[in-house]
């Protein structure tokens, strides 16, 4: 191949590359502007999302202490320090897990320290109900 033929072929491709970087660059702003467009969640599913959970026996093992504080709006702190082990490291480590590292002589009682903590938080913080206003009375007619 000669050079000017090769140097041809290279600035075509450069020049491709740049079109395709082009197009796909823009559909990526494009996509980008039009999520930013939409709001958060519609109000009745907002609403489900700030619901926390009250039942307990739903925690399983598989679990972990910031997911099990996000899902029962808890300080995850709280729960560490309810166990007694130090969050530093352990974050992302299962009720099992945790049980196995630190208490390997009492199986399942992290999940039950868990659950009996929640219970107290709970009991200390009552699950807020919705106010319905009332309608306003008509008025009087003289």
């Amino acid at each position: 191949m000669s050079h000017t033929k090769q140097r041809s072929l290279i600035a075509a491709l450069i020049v491709l590359g740049t079109l395709i970087v082009g197009f796909f660059g823009l559909r990526a702003l494009f996509a980008l502007r039009e999520f930013r467009r939409h709001g958060g969640p519609p109000p009745q599913l907002a609403e489900s999302f700030a619901k926390r959970e009250t039942d307990v026996e739903l925690i399983r093992d598989w679990m972990t202490i910031p997911y099990i504080s996000r899902t029962y709006q808890v300080n995850p702190r709280s729960i560490f320090e309810a166990v007694g082990i130090s969050p530093k490291e352990n974050e992302e480590k299962s009720l099992l897990q945790l049980n196995e590292e630190f208490f390997p002589d009492k199986p399942g009682i992290v999940i039950e320290l868990v659950k009996t903590y929640i219970q107290a938080a709970q009991a200390a913080q009552p699950v807020p109900t919705a106010i319905v206003p009332e309608p306003p009375s008509p008025p009087a007619v003289p």
